[in-house]
C-alpha cells in the first residue's frame, strides 16, 4: 500500500486527545483530507463506524467534492469498497464503514435518533446549526472499543455560533487565532443550552453551580475542546504543486481574503469594504476596445405614487450596461435607476434593448435573474417573448447579495496594495448616485444597481471570449487531497 503521510499540522490535528478538535481558521490548509484520513486510523476494528456531514448532497458529489477526495485517497486502502447508492460509503475488510451524509434542515437531525456514531465529523462547521451540532453530539457513542470522538473544520464566519464557541483561542481585537493557543485543550459542559467552560473538569463543574445551583452537571457530560489553527501556510505541498492558489485568495475582496487566506473571525461586511470609491477609474469617454457586452436588470414593479422619499419609498429598478475591454478592464458605460409600475418596467426594458442594439450592434447580451418559485417561471417566460430577437438570458438566483457581489468587488479593488482597481466608469449625470449606493454597500436599503452591476460581471464572465482560454495546468493527486 502507497505511504499516505499528514503535514505538520494535520499531524497536530490527528493526534490530539480531545473529544472535540475544530480545525482551520482559513482556506487552503489541508482540512478535508484531514477529516478523510482520519477514520483510516480505526478502519481494521470491526463495527467502527464514521460519519462525515456536509450541509447538501451535492457538497458531498458534485465534481471534485468530498466523496471524488475520498476516492483517491480511499482505493490505496487494500479491500475497501466503495458505493453510491443508496447513500455514498466505503466498507472496509473488517466491517468498518465510512458514511457520508448531509444535514440541510435543523429538523433532518431526527432521522438519527438512536443511531450510533463512533466518529463524528462535520466539514465546514460553521455551515451548520448550533443545534444541529449538539444534538448531533447525543449520537456520538461507540460499543466497538474506540472512545466516541468529534471532529470538525471550519472557515472563519464572524456571524457563526463557532464564532463564540472557539472565542478562547481567537484574539477578540483582531479576529486572529491566537498561536500559542493552538491545540491547548480546555473542557466544555453545557446544561440548559448554556456552555460552561474551564481550565479543568472540575472547574467547568464550579462554573455551573455558580450560575446555577440547581444545575446538574456529571463529569462524564464533560468534553475537552481544542481548536488548532491551519492556514495556506501549513500546506506546502499545496503551495508548491498550485502556487497559483496563493494569488486567487489574494484576489479576494478584502472582507473574503481577511476570512479565507488571514483567517480573521472578527470581519464582517462593511459599508466601504466592497466598493470603496477611491478604487474605481472615472473616465470622460467609453475606449474603443470594448468587446462584450451586458445589460443586467434588477426588477422591481412597484411604483413610487405617493412620492416618498429616497429612503422610505419602494424598491428600484436598475439597469447596468458593463463591458469587458480587451485589455481585460471591466467598464460601466450606462445606468438606469427609476421606480416604475409593472407595464412601465417591462416596457424600459424593451426600449432599452432597441437603443443598446441601435448604439452597441449585437454583441449585447441581456441578463436577468429568476425569481423563485411559479411567479418568477412566469415573469421570465414574459420577458423572453417581450424580448425576443435578442440574446437574453435568465437564470434563478442563488446565494446572498454579499456573495453575488464579491466576483466584482475583487475587480473593483484589485491586488492588495494596488491604487485602482479593475474598473473604469463613465461620468455621467449618474455617476454620483452610482458610486454612492456601492459604496454604502451592504449597509444601505437600497442595493438594486448593486444587484445588477454584480449580476452583469457574472454574466460576462460566463460568455466564451472569441480567443481561446489558456490551458489550464494540471495539479497532482498530492496537491488535490491537501487543499
Amino acid at each position: 500500500m502507497d505511504q499516505i503521510r499528514p503535514q505538520p499540522r494535520q499531524e497536530d490535528f490527528l493526534k490530539s486527545s480531545a473529544d472535540i478538535v475544530i480545525f482551520g481558521g482559513a482556506a487552503g490548509g489541508g482540512k478535508t483530507w484531514s477529516l478523510l484520513y482520519e477514520p483510516l486510523r480505526h478502519v481494521d476494528v470491526p463495527r467502527f463506524g464514521a460519519v462525515i456531514f456536509r450541509r447538501n448532497t451535492n457538497q458531498i458529489m458534485n465534481e471534485g467534492g468530498m466523496y471524488d477526495a475520498s476516492q483517491e485517497l480511499y482505493r490505496k486502502y487494500p479491500g475497501a469498497v466503495p458505493k453510491k447508492t443508496p447513500a455514498p460509503a466505503w466498507t472496509f475488510p473488517s466491517g468498518a464503514k465510512v458514511s457520508f451524509r448531509h444535514l440541510e434542515r435543523d429538523d433532518s437531525v431526527y432521522k438519527w435518533q438512536g443511531t450510533e456514531i463512533c466518529l463524528l465529523e462535520f466539514d465546514e462547521l460553521t455551515h451548520f446549526s448550533e443545534k444541529m451540532f449538539f444534538y448531533m453530539l447525543s449520537r456520538n457513542r461507540s460499543t466497538c472499543g474506540v472512545r466516541p470522538y468529534v471532529r470538525a473544520t471550519c472557515n472563519p464566519d464572524a456571524d457563526s455560533w463557532v464564532a463564540g464557541f472557539i472565542s478562547w483561542w481567537v484574539d477578540q481585537d483582531t479576529g486572529y487565532a491566537i498561536p500559542e493557543r493552538s491545540g491547548q485543550i480546555r473542557y466544555m459542559g453545557r446544561i440548559n443550552e448554556q456552555i460552561y467552560w474551564g481550565d479543568t473538569v472540575g472547574e467547568v463543574v464550579e462554573h455551573a453551580k455558580g450560575a446555577d445551583p440547581d444545575a446538574e452537571l456529571d463529569t462524564e457530560d464533560i468534553k475537552s475542546v481544542t481548536f488548532i489553527l491551519s492556514t495556506i501556510e501549513d500546506n506546502q505541498i499545496l503551495l508548491k504543486s498550485d502556487p497559483g492558489y496563493m494569488a486567487n485568495l489574494k484576489a479576494l475582496t478584502k472582507v473574503e481574503r481577511e476570512r479565507l487566506l488571514k483567517g480573521n473571525w472578527k470581519i464582517k461586511a462593511a459599508r466601504g469594504l466592497y466598493f470603496p470609491r477611491n478604487k474605481v477609474n472615472l473616465i470622460s469617454e467609453l475606449p474603443n476596445d470594448i468587446v462584450r457586452w451586458v445589460r443586467a436588470w434588477d426588477l422591481a414593479a412597484t411604483e413610487d405614487k405617493k412620492n416618498t422619499s429616497p429612503e422610505d419609498g419602494p424598491a428600484y429598478t436598475a439597469g447596468i450596461m458593463i463591458g469587458c475591454r480587451r485589455n481585460g478592464r471591466f467598464v460601466i458605460a450606462d445606468v438606469i435607476n427609476r421606480r416604475m409600475d409593472s407595464s412601465s418596467v417591462r416596457q424600459t426594458v424593451l426600449n432599452t434593448a432597441k437603443l443598446d442594439k441601435a448604439k452597441y450592434g449585437r454583441k449585447v447580451r441581456i441578463r436577468m435573474n429568476q425569481d423563485p418559485g411559479q411567479a418568477g417561471k412566469e415573469q421570465a417566460e414574459n420577458y423572453l417573448k417581450l424580448l425576443s430577437g435578442f440574446s437574453v438570458h435568465i437564470i434563478p438566483e442563488t446565494g446572498s447579495k454579499e456573495t453575488r457581489a464579491e466576483p466584482l468587488s475583487a475587480q473593483w479593488i484589485g491586488p492588495e496594495g494596488s491604487e485602482t482597481g479593475f474598473v473604469d466608469v463613465l461620468i455621467a449625470p449618474w455617476t454620483e448616485e452610482y458610486l454612492g449606493q456601492l459604496e454604502s454597500f451592504p449597509e444601505s436599503k437600497f442595493k438594486d444597481m448593486v444587484d445588477a452591476s454584480a449580476t452583469g460581471f457574472l454574466e460576462l464572465q460566463s460568455i466564451t471570449p472569441s480567443s481561446a482560454p489558456p490551458k489550464k495546468t494540471a495539479l497532482n493527486k498530492e496537491s488535490y487531497f491537501n487543499r
